[in-house]
């Protein structure tokens, strides 16, 4: 099967949603393998999907992310809205089920989007969604994240990102002051001067939906689709394998723990490679389980 994408756009009310076709459709096999990812956008899947040649692959940018734009009037990166978008994308491919991995927050829209449309997804590999309601800690969570978008909001992007490090690789639960001082920029290699940017797509507060979103437990338990959660070995014990354990506990399954990291999946996309083809044959291994 060629590996050579196809550029497609599809409109949908207030966006034109870009997705891209590797393989043929209809399949005569198995079903399309889908890839999604927030804020990430298509161009983080290159790697993973030459991994799968011989399976259907798509992959798309959220509206308003990479080459999708929006006309709705507002940035905000709404899972179930992008839920909607999905719906209505493998409507276009001549409709499901299809199989779905989803990564960090478009794990969190691929929850969502399984929990409004069972019956468009067959198996859902959700990697490391970063459900800060879910944890025993929560409040604590919730105020550091805050504490993220007010110093990219104060200082620019280099004292954001480098709050946002020091957040996602913290291990273990977090005390009511984290991040109340603000680590030095320099300490993770960011730029200390403001650039005067206040819109990045993980900083500007964009993606707050994305974490505060709350999981239906209830609807996820009945749901028709195969609903396995996983989290990378390297990432045991920081926010998003223990937001992962702990929607595991509440729906009452375990964890396929994975190879590598938060970003294990990814080549040389932007320059911070995991393992790729252990992790590509993982995922084979979890969707072949179904």
């Amino acid at each position: 099967m060629t590996e050579t994408a196809t550029h497609r756009i599809l409109e949908v009310p207030g966006a034109r949603i870009a997705y891209d076709v590797r393989g043929p459709l209809p399949t005569a096999g198995e079903p399309p393998l889908v890839l999604i990812g927030q804020p990430m956008d298509a161009s983080g899947f290159g790697t993973l999907a030459s991994h799968f040649p011989d399976r259907t692959v798509v992959t798309y940018d959220p509206r308003g992310l990479g080459r999708s734009t929006r006309s709705d009037g507002t940035t905000t990166q709404d899972p179930r809205q992008q839920a909607a978008d999905l719906h209505a994308l493998v409507a276009e491919l001549g409709g499901g089920p299809v199989d779905l991995f989803g990564s960090s927050g478009g794990a969190v829209t691929a929850l969502a989007w399984v929990t409004e449309h069972p019956g468009d997804v067959r198996t859902l590999v959700a990697h490391e969604p970063p459900l800060l309601g879910v944890l025993p800690d929560a409040e604590h969570a919730r105020a550091a994240s805050a504490r993220v978008d007010a110093a990219y909001q104060a200082h620019g992007w280099g004292h954001g990102m480098a709050a946002f490090i020091a957040l996602t690789s913290w291990q273990g639960e977090f005390p009511a002051d984290f991040l109340t001082e603000l680590p030095d920029p320099a300490a993770f290699g960011m730029p200390a001067e403001d650039d005067g940017g206040r819109d990045d797509p993980l900083l500007s507060g964009a993606a707050a939906a994305v974490t505060a979103y709350e999981p239906d437990v209830a609807r996820l338990r009945a749901t028709s689709t195969r609903v396995v959660l996983a989290a990378g070995i390297e990432s045991r014990d920081i926010i998003t394998w223990r937001t992962t354990h702990a929607l595991a506990d509440r729906l009452g399954t375990d964890v396929a723990v994975f190879p590598s990291n938060h970003g294990g999946f990814l080549g040389d996309e932007f320059g911070m490679p995991g393992q790729p083809e252990a992790f590509a044959t993982r995922l084979r291994e979890v969707l072949a389980e179904g």
